[in-house]
């Protein structure tokens, strides 16, 4: 049992040592009560819903560049289609 408690001892005692190591070294720690609304709104949330937005504007992209692209596939069918029409119009 005592090397259960060392062990955990020593855990817990590198845990406080990183953050004690490191806690005036984060970038967003000063000044947070300076910035912009925007930024304390999104930090508020946990930025999820910023991923969330940027997912969905990501998606609705897609799906507008993949619609655009069957359109102009089908123009081209099309146009291939009534080139053939008017060769084998021409040959007969």
């Amino acid at each position: 049992m005592s090397t259960e408690k060392f062990t955990q001892d020593s855990a817990e005692s590198s845990v406080d040592t990183l953050t004690s190591s490191y806690s005036d070294q984060w970038a967003g720690v000063e000044g947070a009560e300076q910035t912009s609304g925007f930024i304390q709104f999104m930090a508020s949330n946990d930025l999820i819903y910023v991923v969330l937005g940027v997912s969905l504007i990501i998606w609705f992209v897609l799906l507008f560049y993949m619609i655009k692209v069957d359109r102009n596939v089908s123009r081209l069918e099309e146009a291939i289609e009534n080139r053939s029409r008017d060769d084998s119009k021409d040959q007969t």
